[in-house]
């Protein structure tokens, strides 16, 4: 069963020599693989996962922290070993579009301003890291290097 969800396509043809060297770990050459395809349909696919899962652990070892915006919105994440921090930030200011580039560099020009709500929490993960983190990117969130966080954390203490 797969933990996680089975790469695309085009993640397929982007890791190809990854997911060779993955084949040639099991004795699976070109040819063999090709005959498993074609013949043994339902085991190709099994590969396919235990390789999307396989890419899909490193990357979310690797994620420490999320951001997801939306219009009005930005939920941030550091993504700790044992919880999880949030910080949320509301802009309540008419007009406003921080998925728009000139309105996301009015907020971050106008951090302080009585229209920004920020909200900071902490919580343990429901399941296992991994698991939660790969959840809030199958809604939308995407990987950041923190910066985001870690600058609206200073400003709110």
């Amino acid at each position: 069963m797969m933990k996680y969800t089975q790469l695309t396509k085009e993640q397929f043809e982007e890791l190809h020599e990854e997911f060779a060297v993955f084949l040639a770990a099991q004795s699976i050459d070109v040819k063999e693989w090709d005959t498993i395809k074609k013949d043994k349909p339902e085991l190709a696919d099994k590969e396919l996962n235990i390789f999307s899962d396989f890419v899909w652990e490193k990357v979310l070892d690797k994620a420490n922290y999320l951001e997801h915006f939306s219009k009005d919105t930005l939920n941030l994440f550091k993504c700790n070993e044992n919880d999880m921090q949030r910080i949320v930030v509301k802009v309540k200011k008419e007009g406003i579009n921080l998925l728009d580039e000139k309105d996301f560099n009015w907020f971050i020009d106008h951090s302080k301003d009585a229209s920004i709500e920020y909200l900071k929490g902490k919580k343990t993960y429901s399941k296992e890291r991994n698991s939660d983190v790969f959840e809030l990117i199958q809604q939308g969130a995407v990987v950041s290097k923190g910066e985001l966080f870690e600058g609206i954390l200073k400003i709110i203490g």
